[in-house]
């Protein structure tokens, strides 16, 4: 019987390499068949972040680095795993078969020294699919073991949680055109200027920057169409529009108007994965005084008011269960408990409830509530749903407020958003588009970190704790979300279209044991919270 090929990597402390930014770069010893290398990894917030380069190099891979667009393309024998610095979202190559599966992570990949580093408590399961062996971390030990036992992960999750992956589309129609870039269109926003760039294809190779009241849009083997500036209207932040030819590729100059002001962090290009068009967003002077309010308000910060938000009510039920059993019902029940748990543990906090009975609160009021009551930190609680049909997904998801990258994740803020259906005024709310989105994530970017970090503790309490599998943290345009400002999440806590989650929603116990992890994360969370205003405020 042949052997296994056993490769242990210890995550042991070495002696301190390197600093970057104030972080400490290690260096991991590597036992491979009695020979010794060595991985790259960095610890942040006690997450285990490793190099995707050098574990590419640990399990024979070979990669590519693509600087411009900062990613690492992990290559094994059948497949390919591509991933992208501060990014969720990772890219599996089936070669056979020519056909992509993205993958979505809680955190984002870190970008160190010209190479990402990726969580490997959330990667692994995915490098294990693209090296097709079974690949078992020992956390307490921070001991990896390879085996040649054939990977089967793949092949569950397509199985048991298909909705959980999401293959790689393109656009069903596709403007016909000689060239790659063939339109723009800029758009005037509250506190932003938003610039459409119009492709026919993917384009991967571009970059943006500011200089003297100029911002210039490079990229890099594509066509642009030359007409471009007659298509495109001045509006916002943007003066005049040139196209020109630096070294055999196309420069897009955008001449700024004065006293704009800019913020490296939002001043950025992204992809709209759903057409593959180009977003460059520029961000005026509205965030910067948002930020000064925030310095001048320290003292009013204090972790002192949580709101608490149980989902639909009243006239409104939400989502109906297999045998019936109505979501306004459950997430009551689990936000009454919450609330209990947080009067009796932590009674310096005020608990602020949107709903204590079955009545209907109009979404825009339960951010009014929030805000009205200062709120450090806004929980609406939701259950999911598939339809009446008994499912097989299930399981829980948390979202921050974002544009929704995945087909199922609009969907479910399509469903939960439907609640206006039921208020005198659903004009009141803007659609979430790309486009207006500027408004919003830019308004909320002073909280999301705080978002995503609660997020986080919370993914990893309840994959630890309750028996209803842990489907990730994700984004989608929530209204709810949008009128709380603060930071915020939006938790569905199982499928009631799935007999074992309604079940589970349905009865006491799992209500408690819900909302007891979630108490769990609030009492983390607040560590983190107070040491972070502890820190700005010195």
């Amino acid at each position: 019987m042949q052997k296994n090929i056993l490769i242990y990597i210890s995550f042991s402390l070495l002696l301190l390499i390197t600093s970057i930014n104030g972080q400490r770069l290690l260096k991991v010893s590597v036992s491979k068949n009695g020979k010794k290398g060595q991985v790259s990894s960095i610890v942040r917030n006690g997450m285990t972040y490793i190099s995707a380069k050098d574990i590419s190099k640990v399990l024979s891979g070979n990669y590519y680095y693509n600087p411009t667009a900062a990613k690492v393309e992990m290559k094994f024998d059948n497949f390919n795993l591509k991933v992208t610095a501060k990014n969720q979202f990772i890219v599996l190559t089936n070669k056979n078969e020519n056909k992509n599966v993205v993958f979505q992570i809680p955190i984002s990949t870190l970008l160190i020294n010209n190479d990402v580093f990726l969580p490997i408590d959330y990667t692994l399961k995915y490098i294990e699919i693209a090296y097709q062996k079974k690949l078992k971390y020992n956390k307490k030990t921070k001991d990896l073991l390879v085996t040649n036992d054939p990977s089967d992960i793949f092949e569950q999750l397509r199985h048991t949680t298909p909705t959980e992956i999401t293959v790689a589309k393109s656009p069903a129609v596709k403007h016909v055109s000689n060239y790659d870039i063939y339109g723009m269109d800029i758009t005037e926003m509250a506190n932003g200027t938003l610039i459409r760039l119009k492709t026919t294809r993917r384009i991967n190779k571009y970059s943006s920057s500011i200089h003297e009241g100029k911002l210039f849009f490079f990229v890099s083997g594509a066509s642009v169409d030359p007409r471009l500036i007659k298509s495109a209207k001045p509006a916002g932040a943007i003066r005049k529009v040139k196209v020109k030819t630096v070294r055999g590729n196309k420069q897009i100059e955008f001449t700024l108007k004065r006293g704009v002001k800019f913020a490296d962090s939002l001043q950025s290009s992204s992809k709209d994965i759903d057409t593959d068009d180009i977003l460059i967003t520029i961000q005026n002077g509205a965030l910067d005084k948002l930020t000064k309010n925030l310095e001048l308000d320290k003292n009013k910060w204090n972790f002192d008011v949580i709101v608490i938000d149980a989902g639909h009510g009243g006239k409104d039920p939400g989502a109906i269960g297999v045998t019936g059993l109505k979501e306004k019902d459950v997430n009551l029940g689990i936000a009454l408990e919450l609330g209990k748990i947080l009067k009796e543990k932590m009674p310096d906090v005020n608990v602020v409830q949107t709903r204590t009975k079955d009545k209907f609160v109009e979404l825009y009021k339960r951010g009014k509530i929030a805000n009205e009551n200062s709120g450090k930190l806004f929980i609406s609680i939701h259950a999911n749903s598939l339809g009446r049909k008994n499912s097989k997904t299930r399981g829980f998801e948390v979202y921050l407020l974002r544009p929704g990258k995945t087909e199922k994740a609009i969907k479910i803020a399509e469903m939960e958003n439907s609640v206006i259906k039921y208020e005198d005024n659903p004009q009141r709310y803007q659609a979430l588009t790309d486009e207006n989105f500027i408004l919003v994530t830019m308004a909320h970017s002073a909280y999301l970190r705080y978002s995503e970090r609660f997020a986080e503790i919370l993914y990893k309490n309840w994959e630890k704790e309750l028996k209803v599998p842990a489907r990730g943290v994700k984004q989608a345009g929530f209204l709810v979300l949008v009128g709380a400002s603060m930071p915020s999440v939006l938790v569905e806590t199982g499928f009631i279209s799935n007999r074992k989650d309604e079940a589970y929603l349905k009865s006491k116990k799992g209500r408690r044991k819900i909302a007891g992890t979630i108490y769990e994360s609030i009492v983390k969370y607040r560590e983190f919270y107070e040491k972070q205003m502890s820190e700005e405020s010195n």
